[in-house]
């Protein structure tokens, strides 16, 4: 017998007949249990809200419907309707491990962990909820709500990132995960991180957990999980060139694989110590009639700030060969937009540039 689990007593069932009675139970991936459907709003709700998972689910649901159709897609289609979501590289994963899976696994979503694990971004804890939540399959979890039910639960000390304490996590998730009603339970213990144990202002008296939990006896709620110790933010800087032709056209060009945006669409970007005006003259030759300065637009990331310059180009003609011949820009005519994938940041640059917002 494990010593953990005379910490567990009836803390399953309790969670299971809250689910059923007020936990969330109408979410749209929730109509059926397709592997794919869980997998897809598993990659979508990680650092991201249900109320917002909602909408870009259905309609990427709708445009791939199924893996092979996430797999034939072109790459720029899934960018384009994960647009706005932030954390690119999820889309990009998704893309290639549906190709994976069409290739090696007759495009079914597998059903070994490890052949799940080993999927472009998927870890641990997002295998276990695909397969507990397609198939109630026995897989404990340890996503960020688990781990702050699991840490109050328990007044696990620690930044939850040190090994030793993510270590002990896991040790509870696994201790703590049922052997029946498991799609049921991870649901649960999902929900009730997301919706009554919240980072700030837990509503303790509407957990089924309360008369259990050591951080709620002793008054400690907010000390669990414990913060990361802290580091100073960094700020990097960029400058964009918006080059715009007589029609309204702006020059954009594909990014780097990875990276920040990997992937997406963004106007070509030059460092503090780039000549403008010599790069302007190499790609766009004679056409350039006015080189001006835009006003610093900011953008957080989740661990750094990045300060954009805008530089508006201003063309009195559209030099098309020089600029696109290798397919990796386009002419973005943003009256008409083309289906690529653009970063929240970039569609801002792109509206106030056709606002006259950018001076």
């Amino acid at each position: 017998m494990s010593d953990l689990e005379p910490l567990t007593d009836g803390i399953a069932e309790r969670l299971v007949a809250w689910q059923r009675a007020e936990g969330r139970n109408d979410l749209p991936w929730q109509r059926s249990a397709d592997p794919y459907r869980v997998w897809i709003s598993e990659i979508m709700l990680q650092q991201t809200q249900v109320a917002t998972v909602i909408p870009y689910f259905e309609r990427f649901v709708g445009r791939f419907p199924d893996i092979p159709a996430l797999a034939a897609a072109p790459v720029d289609d899934v960018l384009h309707l994960w647009s706005g979501l932030g954390y690119y590289a999820r889309a990009r994963n998704l893309h290639k491990a549906a190709q994976i899976i069409v290739a090696d696994h007759r495009g079914r979503f597998p059903q070994a962990f490890d052949d799940v694990l080993a999927l472009p971004g998927i870890g641990r804890s997002t295998a276990g909820a695909i397969l507990a939540l397609s198939g109630g399959r026995r897989f404990p979890i340890l996503d960020g709500n688990v781990k702050r039910v699991l840490a109050r639960l328990h007044a696990v000390e620690g930044w939850p990132g040190r090994r030793e304490v993510e270590k002990r996590l896991w040790q509870l998730a696994d201790v703590h995960t049922p052997e029946t009603d498991v799609a049921v339970y991870t649901q649960a213990i999902m929900d009730l991180g997301a919706t009554v144990c919240t980072r700030s202002q837990p509503r303790c008296a509407a957990c089924p957990l309360h008369d259990g939990c050591a951080a709620r006896s002793a008054g400690t709620q907010s000390r669990y999980p414990g913060k990361r110790p802290p580091r100073k933010r960094p700020t990097r800087t960029t400058r964009m060139v918006l080059a715009m032709a007589p029609g309204g056209e702006v020059l954009l060009e594909r990014r780097p694989p990875s990276g920040i945006w990997g992937g997406l669409w963004s106007p070509p970007e030059l460092a503090d110590e780039d000549d403008v005006h010599g790069w302007c003259r190499a790609v766009f030759g004679d056409a350039v009639s006015r080189i001006e300065e835009g006003a610093l637009m900011r953008h957080a990331f989740t661990h750094f700030d990045l300060e954009i310059t805008p530089l508006i180009v201003r063309l009195a003609a559209m030099p098309v060969a020089q600029c696109v011949e290798d397919g990796e820009r386009v002419w973005y005519n943003r009256r008409a937009p083309a289906r690529l994938g653009l970063a929240a940041p970039v569609e801002r640059l792109l509206a106030a540039l056709g606002a006259g917002d950018l001076a």
